[in-house]
């Protein structure tokens, strides 16, 4: 039986706000709500359809390979793969990881257990930083590289993926040498703070008939999925008034990958921006304001803050708030309300008990990040695997990642300004650099 972590409940609520029923939670979404269009699972001279093409269904998920959603006929064959590769008995799409130091728990974990893949190379400077992260559990078939030996991994036949999980100012190298080896990439952080410089990712990805991932991994959580055909394909709440999120990390990541990863409007908001843009249909907010403070004297070390609300206004009326928090001491709190002319839909917190805290000295069921999103990491990597099949195309376009660094880029001004942002008369110049920490 399916663990119900990670499978949160929804409400609905119509009418007054007493008139809540019960919506099941799915425990495993059906549907690939992306269009197929093949990519080449080997570079050739010819074009290739670009990565920043737009789709008409932004969130994706593949428990059951059926239809996807406004396309007739049978979805791509599982089957259909890449030349297998060899790893001492382990067979699968042959891997290269970059940036051990910074992988996540949930995407290793994935990693290690993907009967489809074989990780064929780790290429980390810090021998420590591969120990720290794998432990015992390094593949016997799996070759640890120096960042200068990188070649050998590129050059490898058997290898047609690279993960790369390093931070933003060294990723773009990274993906661009990927790319050009020939292979497909998944960053499971930012390809780059900077528009340009990610830009250029995609675009080298387009012309080198490459798949690039993005790692926004909430668009995969069965959870979200389930509620974006609520809100968006059904159009149950009617038009959209409202939308909260509060996303409380536990644990709480580390000051290291805060600052090698942006700090927290980089590595936590702007998944839920993302989020947020494709339940709303709309790309960019008229105006942004963010107040935020730094309770770890730490974190004010970094000229960073570990707790942010974001608030935003949208074109359409639509109002936004997102909670964002490093402290939360013994569960991760990830809840989301969407509020309608017609009603509300809610995603709460959910445990194996269906026992609700409130105070108690003792977490009854703790749940992590990791576990929290173990399903959405598992069908994001799985998702990846597929392009490399060149079964489908990246689900994140150029176009949707260079939006969501633009609001990000926004909010972290305002809150340095302590001013309020007006993104409509700049949405077709998006800012160009994060501002660097220190």
């Amino acid at each position: 039986m399916p663990s119900l972590l990670s499978h949160p409940s929804f409400l609905i609520t119509t009418g007054s706000s007493t008139g809540y029923s019960m919506i099941p939670s799915p425990p495993s979404y059906n549907k690939l709500l992306l269009p197929h269009h093949p990519i080449p699972a080997t570079h050739t001279d010819d074009p290739t359809p670009s990565t920043s093409t737009s789709y008409p269904s932004p969130l994706a998920t593949s428990y059951t390979r059926i239809a996807p959603l406004g396309q007739s006929g049978p979805a791509p064959d599982a089957s259909n793969s890449l030349t297998p590769s060899s790893c001492h008995g382990c067979s699968g799409v042959g891997l290269v990881l970059f940036g051990a130091g910074l992988v996540s728990t949930a995407l290793l974990q994935t990693l290690l257990e993907e009967a489809g893949c074989c990780l064929l190379y780790v290429v980390e400077d810090q021998l420590e930083e591969v120990e720290r992260a794998f432990g015992a559990k390094v593949p016997a078939g799996t070759r640890v590289l120096r960042q200068q030996e990188a070649t050998i991994a590129l050059s490898d036949p058997r290898v047609s993926g690279a993960i790369i999980c390093s931070p933003p100012d060294k990723a773009p190298e990274m993906v661009r040498d990927a790319l050009r080896a020939g292979k497909g990439v998944f960053c499971e952080g930012l390809p780059s703070l900077d528009r340009q410089t990610a830009e250029a990712c995609f675009d080298e990805a387009d012309r080198c008939g490459r798949p690039l991932v993005c790692g926004f991994y909430k668009r995969f959580d069965p959870a979200l999925q389930f509620l974006y055909k609520k809100v968006r394909d059904s159009r149950a709440l009617g038009s959209i008034h409202r939308i909260s999120t509060i996303s409380s990390l536990y644990p709480a990541a580390s000051l290291s990958l805060l600052k090698a990863s942006g700090g927290i409007f980089y590595n936590a908001a702007m998944h839920d921006i993302d989020i947020i843009s494709l339940l709303l249909g709309e790309s960019v907010p008229d105006t942004i304001f963010s107040l935020g403070h730094a309770f770890c004297a730490d974190m004010g070390c970094l000229r960073d803050v570990d707790t942010v609300t974001i608030s935003m206004k949208f074109p359409s009326g639509a109002i936004v708030t997102l909670d964002i928090s490093q402290h939360c001491t013994r569960s991760c709190d990830q809840r989301l309300e969407v509020h309608g002319s017609q009603g509300t839909l809610r995603v709460d917190n959910q445990n194996a008990l269906g026992i609700t805290e409130h105070g108690t000295s003792v977490s009854i069921c703790p749940q992590t990040q990791a576990e929290r999103y173990r399903d959405a990491y598992r069908e994001l990597f799985r998702h990846f695997l597929r392009t490399l099949k060149g079964q489908e195309p990246p689900v994140v376009t150029k176009e949707q990642f260079l939006w969501t660094i633009q609001v990000a880029a926004a909010a972290e001004q305002s809150w340095r300004s302590r001013s309020a942002v007006d993104l409509h008369s700049s949405a077709t110049d998006p800012p160009g650099v994060k501002a660097e920490l220190v």
